[in-house]
């Protein structure tokens, strides 16, 4: 499995944002790739996906937006919102020299994809978003109110696991093997003064609760991703991207490839052998 470093990027207003590197396994010049987690998850989300990546012979960069992860919480909880994790992503990448990338996003991730190829355009030349849309399905969006900022602190990880897979039992409603939500726990939980706790701000919850979670209408920002090469990954489960807007989608990027996984709701965990298998071929089909 390809070994990643561990780095740090400091924004204007002095929060730090962590970020995983994987090296290229090749001499290969293909576009490096940002990964860009959920709402409540983080850079671990993709430690199963990037070493794949790496070995189709591009670099990757999987970060902790603020306030997740080993990121800095941010004092001000207003600036918890899409516009400024997006700066924080071009501010990075400024630093490592990327110019031009392939993003892969998960939910909230898609979103911030969304606002960087309208907010700075050229910088993302190809995309893959995980079960998201330029419309939040009110059911879905419900849901996640319901449980974000809350939960915790467990006295163990079988706890913790119990926990997350009443929480997120809905999206793999096939998943019983309790070592699945153990794994599921390590990766969006850690442990502090022995006791385990989610790994997040609870302060991210503010703007979610207020109805703030993106800008009210999505569709010109999906509009600058549509001519570039995309690749659109759907939980078949899914109550946060319906049908219906997979099909405007759909109307605005004819050449989008969809991937529907089945027996998994939102959102999938992208090492799915569907979602897998569209990776793969998304990543060997562009530069």
């Amino acid at each position: 499995m390809t070994a990643y470093s561990e780095h740090y990027y400091t924004a204007p207003d002095g929060v730090r944002t962590y970020y995983r590197r994987y090296p290229s396994e090749t001499a290969s010049e293909k576009r490096p790739v940002l990964c860009m987690h959920g709402l409540t998850r983080n850079s671990r989300d993709f430690e199963d996906v990037a070493p794949g990546i790496a070995a189709q012979g591009r670099s990757v960069i999987a970060v902790d937006v603020r306030g997740r992860g080993r990121s800095d919480y941010d004092p001000y909880p207003e600036n918890y919102t899409p516009a400024t994790y997006v700066e924080d992503m071009v501010g990075l990448l400024e630093t490592v020299g990327w110019t031009e990338v392939v993003a892969l996003g998960t939910s909230m991730g898609g979103l911030m994809t969304m606002i960087m190829a309208a907010a700075h355009p050229g910088l993302i030349k190809a995309a893959a978003i995980n079960d998201i849309g330029p419309v939040i399905d009110p059911k879905g969006l419900k849901r996640i109110q319901g449980y974000v900022g809350g939960g915790g602190p467990y006295d163990t990880w079988d706890d913790a696991a119990d926990a997350v897979r009443r929480i997120n039992g809905v999206a793999f409603p096939n998943e019983t093997d309790p070592a699945f939500w153990l794994a599921f726990a390590r990766r969006i939980c850690r442990q502090d003064d022995g006791e385990v706790v989610l790994d997040y701000d609870p302060e991210i919850s503010r703007p979610v609760q207020n109805g703030d979670v993106a800008p009210p209408d999505l569709w010109p920002f999906f509009e600058a991703l549509a001519p570039l090469p995309l690749l659109l990954v759907r939980g078949v489960l899914t109550d946060l991207l319906a049908m219906e807007t997979v099909e405007g989608m759909r109307q605005r990027s004819p050449h989008m490839t969809l991937a529907q996984v089945p027996d998994v709701g939102h959102a999938p965990l992208l090492t799915e052998t569907v979602a897998q298998a569209a990776l793969t071929t998304f990543f060997d089909q562009i530069d």
